[in-house]
């Protein structure tokens, strides 16, 4: 039996981890924003220094509100989960009665039959600290042990994004003069997020290549027409 179980033991990628969404994210939004926002500025028809300039604004701007936004985001997150924790904890020490029928419950409405599922119930909970964990992820859906950290999803976030934003920038900060060569890498680095992004998906390579390209490419494009037709008015 326990050969058996081995031959088909297998295991799951890491789902809920605090960085895989704002790395991610941060990749992609630093690409494409920067790089919409330096071809609505030669939309404009501007000079060379300031695409540069706009290019770095945008790179520090976006990567320091990317940050903020994600270390708000997740500490108030998790500031939630930990004072429903505690409500959970306190419920547990007042009505451990009450809490132990709830929890039985919940196993019974799954198909457990009643009595094994008062024994499973009373068998988990018999720990307080495994009763708030156990009670946590049957009525919370998280565990305790394993909240996202703000510091966390703002570094990686602020990091990603920056890494995104300057790709677009570096042909200008080594002395390209038009956004020729900024529009190759960017759609190449477009094209390469979305296939990164496929390894933790159900996506081919191709797929989700040619959809961020798709994307990417289309908020370029309308930017730089919008760029050209606010540049034409106001010059």
């Amino acid at each position: 039996m326990a050969a058996t179980a081995e031959a088909y033991a297998h295991t799951h990628r890491d789902v809920n981890g605090g960085w895989l969404r704002p790395a991610v994210f941060g990749a992609m939004d630093g690409l494409v924003s920067n790089f919409a926002l330096m071809a609505g500025v030669v939309g404009g028809h501007v000079g060379q220094q300031a695409i540069v300039l706009t290019g770095l604004a945008g790179l520090a701007a976006g990567a320091f509100s990317m940050a903020a936004g994600e270390y708000t985001s997740v500490a108030s997150q998790r500031e939630l989960v930990q004072a429903e924790l505690e409500i959970e904890r306190i419920e547990l020490r007042r009505n451990p009665a009450e809490e132990l029928a709830e929890l039985a419950q919940l196993y019974v409405e799954r198909g457990v039959e009643p009595r094994l599922a008062f024994e499973v119930a009373q068998q988990l909970t018999a720990d307080p600290e495994r009763a708030l964990e156990v009670h946590a992820r049957e009525e919370l859906g998280v565990d305790p042990a394993d909240l996202p950290s703000p510091l966390l999803a703002a570094g990686s976030s602020f990091a990603a994004f920056a890494l995104g934003a300057l790709l677009p920038l570096l042909p200008y900060l080594l002395g390209a003069g038009t956004l020729l060569p900024s529009l190759g890498l960017a759609l190449v680095g477009l094209f390469g997020c979305g296939a990164v992004v496929s390894r933790v998906t159900a996506r081919s390579w191709w797929y989700s290549g040619l959809r961020q390209l798709a994307l990417g490419g289309s908020a370029a494009a309308v930017t730089f027409l919008l760029g050209g037709l606010i540049g034409a008015h106001v010059g």
